[in-house]
This record gives C-alpha cells, sequence and structure tokens, in this order.
C-alpha cells in the first residue's frame, strides 16, 4: 500500500483565454487550464505565450496556478518545436503542463512539473503507479471511474488526483478513440475531433432491420457531480475539474461559482486564497447542458437510460412549461415554473425557438409561428436572457484578499501591520489632534485602489493622534508593497519529479497502436522501462492494414442503455451483429463484451 497524504482542494476551471482565465479566477476557481500555442487537446482554444503570460500574473496574486495542455501526441518533426515550446512557458511562470506523450521526458526540458492527461487513458492502478514512477506531480483520471476504483487509485499512489466533475463526457476512453481519425481523417489525439458520437445514427441488426431510426445514440448526457463532492474527496480526488475549455466565458462563471460555493460550504482547505463576491446565485440548470448524469460514479453498470440523450446532442435545459394553445405567433402556457423574459430560447425535442415577447406570465408571442409545436408538449428552457445578461456583466463577481489591519506607533514611528505578519513604517512625529481622526485614517487606509486587496477591519490605536493624509498614503503604499513581495515570496512552483529508472511497463512486453506511439522518444522511454518486443506505431501515423480496426473502448452500453442487455432476456430479441448508420460515414460495428461490460465499436477497413 502506498503510503498517502492528505492534500488541499484545488477546483480546475477551464480557459478558452485570457478573459475566461481571469473571470474563473475572480469567480472562484483554485487553478486553471489554457491551451498552448500549439499541441493542446483542443486546437481550437489556443493561445499566445504573452497572453498565457499574462494569466500566470494575474492568478499567482491569489496563489491560484496555471496549468498549459500540451496533450496530443506528438510527430517527430515536432519534437524540437515542442521542446522550445516548454522552454518559452517554464519562462513565463507557468506552473504545470498537462501532457499525454511520454515523448517529452526524454526532451531537454525545464524542471517543470508535469501532469499526466487524462488522454494518458489511467484506468488501472497498475498505470497509475507506473506514470507516478516516471516522475508526474499529479494524475488525471478516466472519466468513466467508479467510486471504488478511485479509492482504489488513491491507495496505489501517493500523487496528487484529479478527476472531472462537470462537463460533457466523451463516450470513450479518452486516448483510445480513433473514430474521428478513421472516419474523417481528424484525430482526437491530436486536437482535432470531429465529435462523431454527437451524430444521429440508424441501428441495424444482423438481419438488417432498422432497430431504431435517426436517434443520437453515443451522445451522453453532460456531468454533474455538484452534489457529490464530499464523496469524490473522500475518495482521494484533490483536483476537482470543469470540462469546457470551449466554453464561453459566462458558461465558466456560472459553474465555477455553483462549484466554489459547494466547496466553502463543505469547509475543505482549497489550494489558493482570497474571497469572491458575487451579484448573483449561481446554477448549473441555466448553462448549457445535454441533462445531467453522476456517469458511473456510484456502479459501473448504471441503469438504462441513466447515461444518454439520444433525442439532441444540444443544451436542453430544465422543463420550464407545458403549451395549453397556440394562435399563430401566440402561445399559451400553463404549469409556468418561472417568469418568461423576452428573448428566452425554448425548446421541445431538437426543436428550438425564442421568445420575441412575453405578453403575461402564460402567454408568450414568438417572431414566426413555431411548426411542429402541438398543445400538451412540455417546453424546456436552454437560454435563460436575464441570466445570461447578469453573466456577461464584467462585474458579476469580485476577488479579493481580505486585510485585517493594526495601526500603532512604536517610538517615533508609524506601523501598519497585517494579521499574518506583515508589516510596514514610516517616521512620523508624535502629534495631537482638535478631534476625532479614526474615521479619517480609516478612508486614507481603504482606499487599495486597483489592488486585490480589501481592508475588512482595521484596530486602530492611535487615539487622538493627527496624521497627515500624505503620512498614512505612503505607510498605505509601503505595505501594500510589502504584502506583494510576501505573498510571491510565499507562492512556490512545484518542479518535476525524478523518473524511476527501475519502473516496469505493467501490461506486458509489446505495445499495439492503443499506446499512441507517434516518435523515435516515445518508443525510448517504453524501452527503458521493459518493453522490448514489437511496438506498433500510433495510427495517425502508420494506418493498420487489418480488415477491422477497434475505433473506440466505452464503458458506455448501447444494449445497457436501451434496456437490452444481452444478459438479460430482452436483450436477446436483438440479433447480432449490431451497427450504426450515419450518412457519410463508414458503418460503426458494435461488439459487447460482457465479461468487462464493456462495448467496443470498430470500422472495416
Amino acid at each position: 500500500m502506498s503510503a498517502t497524504r492528505q492534500y488541499s482542494i484545488e477546483l480546475l476551471a477551464p480557459a478558452r483565454n485570457v478573459s475566461v482565465a481571469v473571470a474563473a479566477i475572480n469567480h472562484g476557481a483554485d487553478a486553471v487550464y489554457i491551451g498552448a500555442p500549439t499541441h493542446g487537446a483542443r486546437a481550437a482554444a489556443a493561445n499566445s505565450i504573452s497572453d498565457i503570460a499574462a494569466v500566470c500574473d494575474y492568478a499567482h496574486q491569489f496563489g491560484a496556478r496555471v496549468y498549459v495542455t500540451v496533450n496530443t501526441i506528438v510527430y517527430e518533426s515536432e519534437l524540437r518545436k515542442v521542446e522550445q515550446l516548454i522552454k518559452d512557458l517554464y519562462r513565463i511562470g507557468v506552473d504545470a503542463l498537462i501532457v499525454q506523450d511520454l515523448g517529452l521526458l526524454r526532451l531537454d526540458l525545464p524542471p517543470i512539473a508535469l501532469h499526466a492527461s487524462t488522454q494518458c487513458d489511467i484506468r488501472t492502478p497498475e498505470r497509475a503507479l507506473f506514470l507516478q514512477s516516471l516522475g508526474f506531480s499529479q494524475l488525471v483520471l478516466p472519466r468513466e471511474l467508479t467510486l471504488e476504483e478511485i479509492k482504489a487509485m488513491r491507495q496505489a499512489v501517493s500523487l496528487p488526483l484529479e478527476a472531472f466533475v462537470h462537463g460533457a463526457l466523451c463516450v470513450s476512453y479518452s486516448g483510445d478513440c480513433r473514430a474521428s481519425l478513421l472516419c474523417g481523417g481528424r484525430s482526437a489525439n491530436r486536437g482535432e475531433c470531429a465529435q462523431i458520437c454527437r451524430l444521429p445514427y440508424n441501428l441495424i441488426d444482423g438481419k438488417g432491420d432498422t432497430l431504431i431510426k435517426n436517434k443520437h445514440l453515443l451522445s451522453l448526457r453532460d456531468l454533474n457531480r455538484l452534489s457529490e463532492l464530499n464523496s469524490m474527496i473522500s475518495a482521494g480526488i484533490s483536483s476537482l475539474k470543469i470540462e469546457g475549455r470551449l466554453k464561453d466565458e459566462s458558461y465558466v462563471k456560472n459553474v465555477v461559482s455553483a462549484y466554489d460555493m459547494a466547496l466553502r460550504t463543505l469547509g475543505v482547505p482549497r489550494t489558493s486564497h482570497g474571497m469572491v463576491e458575487r451579484n448573483f446565485t449561481p446554477d448549473v440548470e441555466r448553462s448549457f447542458n445535454r441533462g445531467f448524469t453522476k456517469a458511473f460514479l456510484f456502479t459501473s453498470n448504471p441503469p438504462a437510460g441513466s447515461l444518454a440523450n439520444h433525442k439532441s446532442p444540444k443544451s436542453t435545459g430544465p422543463i420550464i412549461a407545458t403549451v395549453t394553445s397556440i394562435h399563430g405567433r401566440k402561445i399559451v402556457l400553463k404549469n409556468v415554473k418561472e417568469l418568461l423574459n423576452n428573448g428566452d430560447g425554448l425548446n421541445f425535442g431538437p426543436h428550438g425557438f425564442r421568445v420575441n415577447k412575453v405578453e403575461s406570465p402564460t402567454t408568450i408571442i414568438t417572431q414566426e409561428p413555431v411548426s411542429g409545436l402541438n398543445p400538451g408538449m412540455d417546453l424546456r428552457r436552454n437560454f435563460d436572457k436575464k441570466f445570461t445578461d447578469t453573466l456577461t456583466s464584467p462585474n458579476s463577481a469580485t476577488r479579493y484578499i481580505g486585510l485585517q489591519l493594526t495601526l500603532r506607533r512604536v517610538h517615533n514611528s508609524l506601523i501598519l501591520e497585517d494579521a499574518d505578519g506583515t508589516a510596514a513604517s514610516i517616521d512620523f512625529p508624535k502629534q495631537d489632534a482638535l478631534t476625532p481622526q479614526e474615521d479619517a485614517r480609516k478612508r486614507i487606509i481603504a482606499k487599495l485602489g486597483n489592488t486585490v486587496y480589501r481592508l475588512e477591519n482595521l484596530t486602530d490605536h492611535l487615539g487622538h493622534e493627527f496624521v497627515t493624509a500624505s503620512a498614512l498614503t505612503k505607510l498605505r503604499r509601503e505595505f501594500i508593497e510589502m504584502k506583494n513581495i510576501g505573498m510571491a515570496s510565499r507562492f512556490k512552483r512545484e518542479l518535476r519529479r525524478a523518473e524511476s529508472k527501475e519502473a516496469k511497463w505493467p501490461e506486458g512486453t509489446s505495445l499495439t497502436f492503443h499506446n499512441n506511439v507517434a516518435n523515435s522518444m516515445t518508443e525510448a522511454v517504453y524501452r527503458s522501462h521493459g518493453v522490448h518486443e514489437n511496438i506498433e506505431p500510433a495510427l495517425e501515423i502508420s494506418r493498420t492494414s487489418t480488415k477491422e480496426t477497434e475505433v473506440m473502448c466505452t464503458r458506455y452500453c448501447l444494449r445497457r442503455e436501451l434496456g437490452k442487455c444481452l444478459k438479460e432476456a430482452k436483450g436477446r430479441e436483438w440479433k447480432e451483429p449490431l451497427s450504426l448508420y450515419s450518412p457519410g460515414l463508414p458503418p460503426l460495428n458494435l461488439h459487447f463484451d460482457c465479461a468487462n461490460c464493456q462495448m467496443r465499436i470498430s470500422i472495416k477497413s
């Protein structure tokens, strides 16, 4: 059993760009993850070195950390470019890199901490222990793990463990999906996933009959573990990760706030500091979601209908009302759960429309008559105009570091001191005042301008002394300078851990394309850790010549989700083989590994 320790809790937020990163920190994130200029697993969310430097400068004021994703596989011709990129990221103050390609371990890198991406597919304790032995500082666990499996990971390693708590779910184990690559030439392991899992499909049985038509059969709901944070922390997760590096600023503000408030209610220690003052009440139901699921957190065999949203891959939102009658552009409602607003987005199934005008609490007017809408249908609100307007405000939240100051005199000096011991002093002779001065002194000291500090309390021991405004201003400035120096000195970057030469790859002495080896450096890492037989290259650089290629391995089982598990009588009603068909794509052949409760998807060459 590995010796483990208790870690402070980190709320890790996605950042599409600088403004989203700053918003995430202001709304309570302890760390953000943001895409590098190249080689991030979301190619559409790349950022310049100068922009990432600005994020570091802002985050570090609160002791918040910045992790940069360099988590694609790397081609041989790109190794030196990536090496220089990492040197640049270290120079500007990045706290750690989230990486997939083990070949980076053999580059000439600065001592920057490395986190093993979810793309590393760490689905067993043995893999986790191997990556710890290679010198990684934090492990990002698969979304598919149960609490019991997380506990087993915690027992196996002594590193901080990171896990997703909210956002979109990949249907496949991350890093082990090549469906986008083989269906359209866009590799998920290169940050270019085409999201074919969100497309509509027909399900065809072995006789050629259509069992289900035009449904989004591989499109999972979004993860929501807001109510399970204590369970995840107790199981051993210390970094709680929100998915969404393509999400907009309003989404990040709302979701980060919801999780920050939940963690503050739990009272757990956090890795950053500062308080957050919001002018809205977060509600994750009001941000983009496809319906929610806790996924496999409590069982590897969840009940039918609990994982996917087969009707639509778009945001659905909560039911807001039921249609009573329709009169052209006028729609009369009943059971209205909340007041509607002009500009709200409503939907029924895959169809949506905007509210042009709210005529009364139960009557709305649309721009055009809504085709397909009938009395008795439920309407969901997937765009709350009023709530979104609040979130788009630049003042939706303020993050600050509270000061508990004491003002006193020692001989001929005035001293301003914080509760943490930070202090500044100036020479100023004692002078008596004719009138009380406490309020005037407090007003001057509280003028903290554009700093991250806010005066929460001032204990003033000067009594009826008179101190000039200029002297107090100078004292305040001296104190802020000392406070900034102290904060900076306490912030320490974690450095890369040493690699154990004795570590052995735990899964045999050969590798297949599932291990994503795309360059000589990666091959060298595996060779040095016990892989001495054949190493099959990644499909991105060498397509296999087999007649059928597995493109996806998933814990999500379509049979189980649809109530047709092969272990039950109803499952035998569907004759195999089963395949999924969507226009423009090759057939996706479904294979059911009942022993391991997994579904595998393959494509014929």
